[in-house]
């Protein structure tokens, strides 16, 4: 199937308002006339989830397509034509030519003992490599203290992955998908286990593992951990730079959001990160703030710069209502709300000298689950 015959449609990345335009993707979401395009969309889970990759012009952003608000989104993506190049439309007039990026090969492989490797890590973005160490956690058991907003275990109960990826399994597959697909670095969250550490410990051997088998920056994100001895030794494991992410700040939106996370309070996060900045160093420890989910721009900016004054990088994402959680019918962002806060928080992360290119591995390097990165030098424009 070839693309209807148009115009050709402006380079999104290079219009005057390409950064509104990328945000309005992000928050309304994208309808597919061929599903089928690219790589597998991905449901469920951790991470960005009900998203599927889309590259325009060379920047990859993780766009929702499997939620209410992508169903009726106005922007709309035709079916590739054989050069693999797609219309991106809103309504029916072409804003730009936009390409999925295709199935990594890694993808086809499996474990000596039948795992496939899609199931212990999966390709986000276009070159980064994410894996979920413990697919269960001990907020998630729990109705009253989950988090309202995640699907960790969505994905473990269709089978799409197994409950612990072990240390072997990952250097495995984190090498196979360095060799065969190029990827540049590597995320490795976790669910919180029932033990003080918060997770560092698997994440530590975890990275151990990985980086003797291959050389593939890492980032591990957890809870803070009960004591600030773990930053050394995930360092010392291998792992360049850390995420600990508050989602919420409000206290009472935290115990209604995330009622099991805000057991850990948020001085205890707030000597984490100070902790973890002497250990990585600035700009290589980060935290995600969800947007839309309550906190009013005016909070997400003043936290925001506490966390830039302790040399830590805010990615600031927004909120998506990921289909079977309690949050599932809750409105996204509107994109002239992410914009009020991510305009600003461009110019305070350039002054703060913590943009998302020089941080060395993982979700604000990746850059693709928010349009921050594009608000962060005027070049972008």
């Amino acid at each position: 199937m070839t693309a209807i015959a148009i115009d050709t449609p402006p380079r999104l990345a290079d219009a005057p308002n390409s950064r509104q335009l990328m945000t309005e993707l992000q928050s309304q979401g994208l309808r597919l006339l061929d599903p089928s395009a690219g790589a597998a969309s991905r449901r469920g889970g951790a991470g960005p989830s009900d998203h599927k990759a889309v590259t325009v012009d060379g920047v990859t952003l993780m766009v929702p397509v499997h939620t209410a608000t992508a169903f009726s989104s106005p922007f709309v993506a035709d079916a590739p034509g054989a050069d693999g190049v797609s219309v991106l439309r809103r309504g029916s007039i072409p804003i730009a030519s936009i390409r999925f990026p295709t199935q990594p090969r890694f993808y086809g492989l499996s474990t000596a003992d039948g795992i496939p490797y899609q199931q212990i890590a999966t390709l986000h973005g276009a070159d980064v490599l994410a894996t979920t160490v413990l697919q269960t956690c001990i907020r998630y058991e729990s109705r009253r203290k989950a988090c309202k907003f995640c699907a960790i275990g969505q994905s473990l109960a269709a089978g799409r992955t197994i409950a612990r990826k072990t240390p072997a399994q990952l250097a495995e597959v984190a090498k196979a998908a360095v060799e065969l697909d190029g990827v540049k670095h590597m995320v490795m969250t976790t669910g919180t286990p029932p033990t003080a550490d918060r997770g560092a410990q698997i994440l530590c051997e975890s990275a151990q593992a990985i980086r003797t088998a291959v050389d593939l920056p890492l980032q591990a994100q957890c809870e803070p951990p009960d004591t600030d001895a773990w930053f050394q030794r995930l360092k010392d494991a291998g792992v360049d730079t850390l995420g600990m992410h508050l989602e919420v700040v409000g206290d009472a939106l935290r115990q209604h959001m995330l009622p099991g996370k805000a057991e850990v309070p948020m001085a205890r996060y707030w000597d984490a990160f100070a902790a973890a900045v002497d250990v990585f160093g600035r700009g290589q420890v980060s935290t995600y703030l969800l947007a839309g989910l309550g906190d009013s721009p005016e909070t997400l900016l003043a936290t925001s710069q506490r966390l830039l004054d302790l040399g830590v990088y805010p990615f600031v994402v927004p909120f998506v209502p990921i289909s079977g959680t309690p949050l599932e019918d809750m409105p996204a962002p509107t994109a002239d709300f992410m914009r009020s806060v991510l305009a600003p928080l461009g110019d305070m992360v350039a002054e703060a000298g913590l943009r998302a290119g020089d941080i060395k591995a993982g979700c604000g390097r990746c850059a693709a689950c928010s349009t921050l990165s594009r608000y962060e030098t005027p070049l972008a424009a």
